[in-house]
């Protein structure tokens, strides 16, 4: 299966919600006027596009549809679509400029952090990388575990300790190791206790303030791992870690199982945070790298649909 397919697929059942609703709009209206707007909206929110951003969407729709004069209602699902795709616009590759690089994976438990991390060691591995892998996650038993097998599977290296270790001593060392063994990406796992507890948030500083003290000048990315079936929860997840912690890039998994989807349109135009990766499979490699334009054709399908 191609890329474009594995996402398309992947969006199946947000695609489904997104395209049934709007096109079950356009067929009830013969004209574009404010009741049409409005249905539109509560749509776009039941989606979980997110109030604010399915009332931004909106508000544009309004304007260009008075500045285009249109009143056919066939031409909104174009439109619509435009406009996501100018809303989904910008940066969304890793930042991996410096040799080391480090990733930092965030999460709480459940999410899919640790087999996030496994399939990226696996692509990056396959791209010909030195891959350090850290098992800073030491309060749960079966991450040490989980990660060890990831490691063997993608062939990445790996330092894990005891359960129970200071996260951040294994982060340190696992810095150390990297250098041993000129790695090109080091990525940490780390603890997944609720984002509400104020003694993982400090732990995570901690862990920051080592990469920076140890490698000053290392691109870092920070990569928060939510589940996509969570809906708006994810965004409200997503808003308290970025409270205390610098987020760079999101991985939402488990897309393929949930109508939710539209959540990646929230966490970027609310948060300004974007989505780097998109989990559309249980396979090492559906894991996929987020294009926004992939993105965009799956939810509304292909040009000539």
């Amino acid at each position: 299966m191609g890329f474009f397919s594995k996402i398309k697929e992947g969006l199946k059942k947000t695609s489904n919600a997104v395209q049934g609703a709007v096109d079950n709009i356009i067929k009830n209206f013969t004209k574009v006027d404010e009741e049409l707007f409005e249905e539109l909206e509560e749509t776009l929110i039941s989606c979980d596009i997110g109030v604010n951003t399915s009332l931004k969407i909106c508000s544009v729709l309004r304007e260009r549809v008075k500045e285009q004069k249109v009143t056919e209602p066939q031409l909104i699902k174009g439109m619509l679509r435009e406009i996501i795709e100018e809303l989904m616009d910008g940066d969304y590759s890793l930042n991996l400029s410096t040799k080391p690089s480090v990733i930092m994976v965030i999460g709480v438990n459940g999410v899919g952090k640790t087999t996030s991390i496994g399939k990226i060691a696996a692509r990056l591995k396959g791209e010909g990388k030195e891959v350090m892998l850290g098992a800073a996650d030491t309060f749960r038993a079966a991450a040490i575990e989980q990660l060890t097998v990831w490691s063997e599977r993608s062939g990445a290296k790996i330092v894990a300790k005891s359960e129970g270790t200071d996260p951040a001593a294994v982060v340190f060392d696992t810095l150390v190791a990297a250098r041993k063994y000129n790695s090109d990406v080091i990525i940490c796992d780390t603890a997944g206790r609720l984002h509400n507890k104020k003694n993982l948030m400090e732990e995570l500083a901690k862990m920051s303030r080592i990469i920076k003290r140890e490698l000053p000048d290392a691109s870092v990315e920070s990569l928060l791992v939510l589940d996509a079936a969570t809906g708006q929860n994810a965004v409200n997840q997503a808003r308290e870690f970025a409270k205390v912690t610098d987020i760079t890039g999101i991985i939402l998994t488990k897309l393929d199982g949930t109508a939710k989807g539209g959540v990646v349109l929230a966490i970027k135009d609310e948060l300004k945070i974007p989505v780097k990766f998109i989990g559309v499979g249980e396979q090492i490699d559906d894991l996929q790298p987020f294009d926004p334009k992939e993105f965009t054709a799956g939810l509304f399908g292909d040009n000539n649909d």
